[in-house]
């Protein structure tokens, strides 16, 4: 069955860094469009950042020029390298995947259809 384990999110302070990961097994990971969202307090959420199959990425406005995305496919993983970061990063980070078919989608929240990770808290302090 479809797996996401996320691990990487932490405590840190404003202009620090931290690098998320996100482990997948149940499917061919090679073959899978892998993205990134947040949900954070209040229950805003959105997607963060995505990565096609064929490497191509995107990245939301507010997270450009900081947030890089990546995968590793001989290890199943999706990374988010995150820097520069600020409070209103404070979120829990999940990973799902958005290949058509799967159920996750570009307006998706963690919860929705799909298959999600269990996520992971980023806490940023100022």
């Amino acid at each position: 069955w479809v797996q996401l384990v996320e691990s990487g999110g932490g405590s840190v302070q404003a202009g620090g860094s931290l690098r998320l990961s996100c482990t997948a097994s149940g499917f061919t990971f090679d073959d899978a469009d892998m993205a990134w969202y947040r949900q954070a307090p209040g229950n805003m959420c959105g997607l963060v950042s995505s990565i096609s199959r064929d490497g191509t990425t995107y990245y939301t406005h507010s997270v450009k020029e900081r947030f890089t995305i990546s995968q590793d496919n001989t290890k199943n993983t999706v990374y988010l390298r995150m820097n520069s970061l600020t409070p209103e990063d404070t979120a829990v980070y999940f990973c799902a995947i958005i290949t058509p078919g799967y159920g996750a989608t570009w307006d998706s929240c963690p919860g929705d259809d799909g298959y999600w990770g269990q996520g992971t808290q980023v806490t940023v302090s100022s």
